[in-house]
């Protein structure tokens, strides 16, 4: 499905349509979540090392050492936490609930372990794998596994009950539209208990008999022009529109608002008479959705960008700190003032984040909200100020920003909160600007290595800009950022436009 975003409005006017009552229920909700799916994820990760460690434990409890396991046992033990794993996986181990309440888990869980020993057993007899008579490997690594599963599943039924009751373990959600379609919807999902969704609220622009004030107990919060603002305060996952696949336009109208938003967005198919195969459907419990649009760079994705981040980020400081180290120097004797200049720009999900960088401007001349653009021979901007502007050397302190969380090394640059061209903000200028928000701003980006950097100082430079960072947000990769990082220092040497 493809459209035209439609121009969005200036986010501090969205805060204040915001109700009073959308307010404080966003404000309760704005402590990060867990994702369930990363916390499943992650209990994999920790039971597979774990029984790997146990295995080798086991075989050097019952032999000479370590240099008695051959290749054949070798394989072995790394077979038995994948088996044991998919297992789990199989009986629902991993679900919410599972992890929640451990004891109807547990003993289907312990006799997996056990089959999983069984098979162990047969594939050392059926490769004819010469153990030396140490059967107690076996028995050993059974009974350690079996503690282990008990202990573990215990405690993370502990910090699952923890992390519930403080509504951090959940996938939040938001239901657009209301009267009917929305109460069919609820009632289908039936206990909230059973699902790892929390219906937040419904935002609908109508009124009236058609849309109540409350539907099944799940309060209307406002109307779908709040719901952008009230997403981002409330740390939103997942979008559920319920409106019939019919209402074309309408449904057109509500993604051209929302699609901006970093989140899941899907149609309810409840009672839809437009049946598509079993494939094209994803479930929220019983209830079958269409998929529309996901987060990008979420789950595992997200942990393994903030992993490349956190390594190179550190690479480089540690390479490059005698040039930052001369450039304070030098920053310090062209002129008074501090070294290091902070400036408010946007971030993930358009929060507002200061930036470091450093100085380029005579500090009595500095401009931190950027309401006047640098322009070619600027007088604000130091002898020492051009250089490091033209290099992007000004750009390197960034880097603490990267360790901090607040940028990513590579994706759309943060761009000023009052960063406008011809008068006009550039949100204003460029229809779904804020989509470049869906993902962490970076130190460097696509837009820039393909020489849409320095001045903007006509419409047509932001859009290009806007165009090339909604491309990188689409075809993320860990290869794609090396390639962007790799080319970086090859864009600088274009340095036309940047003052």
């Amino acid at each position: 499905m493809t459209f035209e975003p439609q121009q969005r409005l200036d986010t501090n006017a969205m805060r204040g349509s915001l109700n009073d009552h959308a307010r404080a229920v966003a404000a309760s909700l704005s402590t990060e979540a867990i994702s369930p799916r990363l916390l499943a994820g992650a209990i994999q990760v920790i039971e597979a090392i774990a029984l790997l460690l146990i295995g080798g434990l086991s075989w050097l409890a019952s032999s000479q050492g370590m240099a008695t396991l051959g290749w054949g046992e070798a394989m072995l033990v790394i077979a038995a936490p994948a088996i044991a794993i998919l297992g789990i996986r199989w009986i629902g181990g991993y679900a919410v609930a599972a992890l929640r309440n451990y004891l109807p888990i547990l003993s289907r869980i312990l006799i997996g372990w056990g089959l999983t020993i069984a098979i162990v057993a047969a594939g050392s007899f059926f490769f004819e794998l010469e153990t030396d008579g140490r059967r107690a490997w076996l028995g050993i690594m059974f009974l350690l596994g079996a503690a282990f599963f008990i202990l573990e599943r215990v405690t993370v039924s502990a910090l699952v009950e923890r992390w519930t009751k403080a509504g951090r373990l959940e996938r939040r959600a938001v239901i657009v539209g209301g009267g009917e379609l929305a109460a069919e919807l609820l009632t289908a999902l039936g206990d909230p208990t059973s699902t790892d969704v929390r219906i937040c609220g419904l935002f609908d622009d109508r009124s009236g008999d058609r849309s109540p004030e409350e539907v099944a107990g799940v309060p209307k919060l406002g109307t779908v022009s709040e719901l952008v603002e009230f997403a981002r305060l409330a740390r939103i996952d997942l979008l559920i529109v319920t409106l019939p696949m019919s209402a074309e336009s309408r449904v057109l109208q509500l993604l051209k608002q929302l699609w901006v938003l970093p989140v899941d967005i899907r149609i309810s198919a409840l009672g839809n008479k437009l049946r598509f195969t079993p494939r094209s459907y994803s479930y929220l419990g019983p209830v079958p959705l269409i998929d529309l649009f996901d987060r990008p760079i979420a789950g595992w994705n997200s942990l393994l960008k903030r992993a490349f981040d956190i390594v190179f980020a550190t690479l480089a400081l540690i390479l490059l700190s005698p040039v930052m180290l001369i450039t304070a120097i030098l920053i310090r004797l062209g002129s008074p003032g501090p070294v290091l200049f902070r400036q408010k720009r946007y971030g993930f999900n358009n929060e507002v984040i200061d930036v470091l960088k450093f100085r380029s401007m005579y500090h009595h001349m500095r401009d931190p909200s950027a309401k006047i653009a640098v322009t070619k021979g600027d007088p604000r901007v130091t002898p020492i100020g051009r250089f490091i502007r033209r290099t992007s050397i000004d750009e390197l302190p960034q880097l603490v920003n990267v360790l901090r969380g607040d940028l990513s090394l590579v994706g759309p640059r943060p761009h000023a909160v009052n960063a406008h061209t011809e008068n006009r903000l550039w949100d204003q200028v460029v229809d779904g600007y804020f989509a470049r928000h869906k993902v962490k701003p970076g130190v460097t980006g696509w837009a820039q290595i393909n020489g849409w950097r320095g001045e903007v100082d006509t419409p047509e430079k932001i859009r290009r800009r806007v165009e090339f960072d909604l491309q990188y947000i689409e075809r993320w990769s860990v290869p794609f950022d090396l390639y962007i990082l790799m080319m970086t220092p090859f864009s600088l040497i274009n340095a036309e436009n940047a003052y």
